[in-house]
């Protein structure tokens, strides 16, 4: 079997995207070899018009190019959009799949409360971003958000109330996480069922784990008992992934 191609953002820590992680969290899962093309994000554009890859949405329905992309060799196939690729690599390679049966629906709607729970907090992660870059990706990253958010980069979370106020966001996050996670008997949030929820959950530690200073990945890691780092840790060990 030929290795698959992700692709995947560049920084100074490996991988850090949230949703390129979900791409390696499945990968691994599955046993599937691949192998990584890291992009800065100002060349993820034009290097995804060079292979054919297709683009996301913004909210305001104007087209973006984004990652994760991944091309499979061995089927000619190139899919965008971590979620998109998840079902192609179930579809394609079935042994243990992500998606257990008829549970795409609900996996997608634990997708849609679980960023909505962190979206509150999300500038302050965003304002750590820009440190972890290379100095090709740093002026796309800043002007892309500053645009998105209306709002210069220093303003994003300063220190003091606001910061504050995020901090307590994401605390508030996590705490309605764990309840979801208690209301289970098992490991996972589907019990003793791993799934692409538990992918979802884990992808956003991932992202929190590199963006934010060390104190401050301690702070979140032991809140709610250590369950996030734990789960991190867990999801780590599950998919065979040792580099994130």
């Amino acid at each position: 079997m030929l290795p698959l191609i992700l692709y995947d953002i560049s920084s100074n820590v490996g991988c850090w995207s949230s949703n390129t992680a979900k791409t390696r969290f499945v990968l691994g899962y599955k046993g599937l070899p691949f192998e990584v093309d890291w992009v800065e994000l100002p060349d993820i554009a034009p290097r995804m018009k060079e292979i054919g890859g297709g683009t996301s949405k913004y909210p305001d329905g104007s087209d973006v190019y984004t990652l994760p992309v991944l091309r499979d060799p061995n089927t000619g196939a190139t899919i965008t959009d971590s979620w998109n690729i998840a079902v192609y690599l179930d579809n394609t390679y079935p042994e243990k799949p992500v998606f257990p049966k008829d549970t795409k629906g609900l996996i997608s709607a634990f997708d849609t409360a679980y960023v909505s729970q962190l979206w509150p907090a999300v500038k302050f992660p965003l304002l750590r971003g820009k440190e972890i870059l290379r100095e090709g990706s740093v002026e796309y990253y800043v002007s892309t958000r500053q645009k998105y958010f209306n709002l210069k980069s220093e303003e994003w979370s300063p220190e003091g109330p606001e910061r504050d106020q995020h901090w307590s966001a994401l605390e508030k996050a996590f705490a309605t996480a764990k309840t979801w996670y208690d209301k289970t008997d098992g490991r996972w949030i589907m019990g003793d069922t791993f799934s692409y929820a538990d992918i979802l959950a884990a992808s956003a530690l991932v992202w929190l784990n590199k963006v934010l200073h060390d104190d401050e990945w301690r702070r979140l890691a032991t809140w709610n008992d250590g369950e996030w780092g734990k789960l991190l840790a867990d999801v780590k060990s599950e998919c065979n992934v040792d580099q994130l």
